[in-house]
């Protein structure tokens, strides 16, 4: 049997970050500006490791991204840096379920022949050009986020994209430019979308909960938009630009004759059928629950999965999803990855790590120019979010981030709008986000093809959020520093 000496070196690069920080002697404490003391215990250091250890073999896949999750698990069991049932416990987090919800709907957009309905009209609009195509697709991404939770639309917006990308190429699993800027634009441009709303995501909400709190001042879903959604968009577009014209350029030009094909086709479906209005409906009823919760006080306590597990036993009862559908159709690696992904984040956070790296790293920059501390908590919370979860990203950094923007007479509402911008682009890894993770089902890349095309995208954001920071927001009345 042959060896696979690649796969073999990273099996063993990230089994030694772990050995590292397992038998590393005491690390020091970290110390924040107030002078409080952050001591790293035995736990939290082996953590760090884990930590190094499972990004390590998430980005390489040296083994199946789902296994490497239930290694996570074991791991913490095992080294008792959380008791098992703790360690175990996130593999039926409610977010986890939320985001099983989410594939379970998308599911039901392709089973009902909605999605060929969507895909088909959207074709007929925005014509044969490839470019126009990847706009297309982005556009609606992008818009649908500002009503409903990202995870839910690229779940219904995959199977739509697996179409289009059958129009292009007869073979849909053979990677193509054109089918990588399509999945990973989408998963993507959901993220940015997902700025430019308090629906798009539970990072929004969070995040300004967390500063009423640390500030004692409210910010109102309008205040949040104004502030977020030109970014957003800006990143929409910036993303449509790279993909299309730059990092992926197709290799056609035009697809002859989609536009009639798409019309055609589209015109022999018909009119709604029952199945496709019965879909409609639960999807619109999930959406509308899930948004009233930022209004409804008596919603406001319903947890986010809730609707959406509803809506998935509704298409079992009524006989739309079969048991073959949960054995065949539903991608469990993608589900174990984030039950893994919660249990590691999770881990960071109870065991002190994540926060003794948060001020360890901000605490460098004590002193520091006002847009370099800008850049550090940019830079700081886009890694944290592509292995954590971004509200826990966004929970570590705040409080360290705005008690150092104290000293350095910093707006802590800019404080706010940066560590936001940057949770919602995790560029880098599948777990970073749960449309990454459900855009890696094309199989149009691999976790290192993402990673790589991350790099760059990362680097634009920062250079975005410098532009943002220094001239369009104070053009708004956000301005940088205090008065």
């Amino acid at each position: 049997m042959s060896v696979d000496w690649k796969r073999t070196i990273f099996i063993c690069l990230g089994l030694g970050a772990f050995a590292f920080f397992y038998f590393a002697p005491p690390f020091d404490p970290a110390v924040d500006p107030q002078g409080n003391i952050f001591e790293l215990s035995r736990e939290a250091q082996m953590a760090i490791g884990l930590f190094l250890l499972a990004g390590i073999w998430w980005v390489f896949e040296v083994i199946p991204i789902g296994v490497t999750s239930i290694m996570i698990g074991v791991t913490q069991a095992a080294f008792f840096i959380r008791p098992a049932q703790e360690a175990f416990a996130a593999f039926a987090d409610s977010s986890v379920l939320f985001i099983l919800g989410s594939l379970m709907l998308g599911l039901a957009f392709t089973k009902s022949g909605l999605t060929n309905r969507i895909a088909f009209k959207m074709l007929t609009v925005v014509g044969q050009n490839p470019k126009k195509i990847l706009l297309g697709t982005f556009v609606i991404t992008a818009g649908l986020t500002h009503f409903m939770a990202h995870t839910a639309v690229a779940a219904t917006m995959f199977p739509v994209l697996v179409i289009i990308l059958k129009m292009y190429q007869d073979d849909v699993t053979e990677p193509s430019k054109f089918g990588q800027a399509l999945f990973i634009g989408m998963a993507y441009t959901a993220g940015a979308g997902s700025l430019a709303t308090m629906l798009g995501a539970a990072r929004g909400p969070v995040a300004v909960s967390f500063f009423g709190e640390f500030t004692g001042n409210e910010v109102t879903f309008l205040e949040y938009s104004y502030a977020m959604a030109p970014f957003g968009w800006a990143m929409v577009f910036i993303i449509w630009l790279l993909m299309a014209f730059v990092i992926f350029k197709p290799e056609k030009n035009e697809i002859e004759g989609l536009k009639e094909k798409a019309a055609e086709t589209y015109s022999k479906l018909g009119p709604l059928t029952a199945k496709e209005y019965f879909v409609m409906f639960l999807a619109l009823s999930v959406i509308t629950v899930l948004a009233l919760q930022n209004f409804i006080p008596a919603l406001a306590e319903l947890n986010r999965a809730v609707p959406i597990l509803i809506a998935t036993i509704l298409m079992f009862l009524t006989g739309l999803f079969t048991v073959e559908d949960l054995e065949k159709e539903v991608p469990w690696n993608i589900v174990l990855l984030f039950a893994g992904a919660m249990s590691m984040g999770i881990a960071l956070w109870e065991t002190g790590a994540a926060e003794w790296m948060a001020i360890k790293w901000l605490a460098m920059f004590d002193g520091a120019p006002w847009i370099v501390f800008i850049l550090a908590i940019g830079f700081l919370v886009i890694v944290l979010t592509n292995f954590i979860m971004n509200v826990a990203a966004i929970a570590i950094t705040l409080p360290v981030a705005l008690v150092i923007a104290g000293y350095l007479g910093l707006n802590p509402h800019m404080i706010l709008w940066v560590s936001l911008s940057a949770a919602g682009l995790p560029f880098l890894l599948l777990i970073g986000a749960a449309p990454n993770a459900i855009a890696y089902q094309s199989r149009q890349f691999t976790t290192m093809k993402f990673f790589m095309t991350g790099i760059p995208f990362t680097l634009i954001y920062l250079a975005v959020l410098v532009l943002f920071t220094v001239v369009i927001w104070p053009i708004m009345g956000i301005n940088p520093l205090l008065n």
